[in-house]
């Protein structure tokens, strides 16, 4: 690792005068063309600053810890940590990552490994939209929740995805296309407070266009698999009245829906359209047609979260604690068309 004592050395000056250039104290104490060479020569060796000594110096890591409770393993939702880690490397933090792989037993052991490093904020990062059980950290440490709620929500800041806006958006979509028999295949669980909010966009557009919600046209399975909702979906398309459009809870439940229709002679979207959930990678742009869908906005809620976080310990941000509502975009291909006349 090149030091200060070799940059000094390099180019003959103290190692004081190598240290007032970096920082950008050097004028009116050091010529120009001395500045400029300290500073070719480090960009030359590669030169970095030592962060230990900084912090010594500063008291001051510049490190946010983020707890992941099985994000980092799960590629659906890596862009989460992808945000988290470039707003933070914008705003000259690192973002150190620890992730439980979705086991509750490894987060107190991991929570104070990362307090051991001088961690200035904590992220947590959640796999799905859900309550958050907060972490043991002290209270002059700022926690901000990603993809979900604190139990307390006076001690973390929280972002979470607009799951009815979205889920809205995604029906009106299908309506301005022509659609009027619209089913939706939810997920029955209350684990997934998405369920809920899906719901609710899907109602409320109906709603407004003036369409009566058909409880017949609502499935809900358990769990958001595609091996789970094929037989669903199969028996729902199977039926005469068949809907001409099924909003979906999820990309793999729209996959069930496209394999459904296959069986049946269905064709996407000339018999039947379709929207998903997630814009999940290799799933959505991967189905022929390419799915319509909406996008979980994950890339930036996590440069919300860094951002939050690094407010918080600079206190540009200060008073109460807030939870943070991310649009979720509807993202156009290939699955809606205007119905068909049967």
């Amino acid at each position: 690792m090149v030091t200060l004592k070799d940059l000094a050395a390099v180019v003959g000056v103290s190692s004081s005068a190598v240290s007032l250039v970096l920082n950008d104290r050097h004028h009116g104490r050091i010529n120009s063309a001395t500045a400029e060479l300290i500073r070719e020569t480090a960009d030359r060796l590669g030169y970095v600053p030592n962060g230990l000594a900084r912090s010594l110096r500063t008291g001051r890591t510049h490190t946010i810890g983020v707890l992941s409770d099985g994000v980092a393993s799960v590629p659906f939702a890596g862009r989460m940590l992808e945000g988290v880690q470039t707003a933070a490397w914008d705003a000259d933090y690192l973002a150190m990552v620890i992730d439980t792989t979705n086991r509750s037993e490894l987060m107190p052991q991991s929570t104070k490994s990362l307090l051991q490093r001088d961690i200035e904020a904590v992220v947590l990062a959640v796999e799905y939209h859900r309550v958050v059980e907060l972490p043991e950290v002290p209270p002059t440490i700022p926690v901000v929740i990603l993809d979900g709620f604190p139990d307390d929500p006076t001690r973390a800041d929280s972002v979470v995805p607009d799951e009815s806006g979205g889920a809205h958006a995604a029906v009106a979509h299908l309506i301005n296309a022509g659609h009027r028999r619209i089913a939706f295949c939810n997920v029955d669980d209350d684990r997934f407070i998405a369920s809920r909010l899906r719901r609710e966009g899907y109602a409320n557009a109906l709603d407004e266009n003036g369409i009566d919600s058909d409880p017949a046209l609502i499935v809900a399975v358990t769990d958001p698999s595609t091996a789970t909702a094929f037989p669903a979906m199969l028996e729902m398309l199977s039926r005469e009245d068949h809907p001409t459009a099924v909003f979906c809870f999820s990309d793999q439940i729209a996959m069930a829906t496209y394999q459904a229709a296959a069986e049946l002679g269905l064709r996407i979207p000339e018999d039947l359209s379709v929207v998903g959930f997630d814009d999940q990678r290799y799933i959505a742009d991967a189905l022929r047609p390419a799915l319509t869908t909406v996008r979980l906005p994950h890339y930036a809620m996590g440069e919300w979260a860094a951002r939050r976080a690094v407010d918080r310990i600079t206190g540009k941000a200060a008073g109460p604690r807030v939870s943070e509502l991310v649009p979720c975009p509807l993202i156009e291909r290939a699955s809606v068309a205007p119905p068909s006349h049967r």
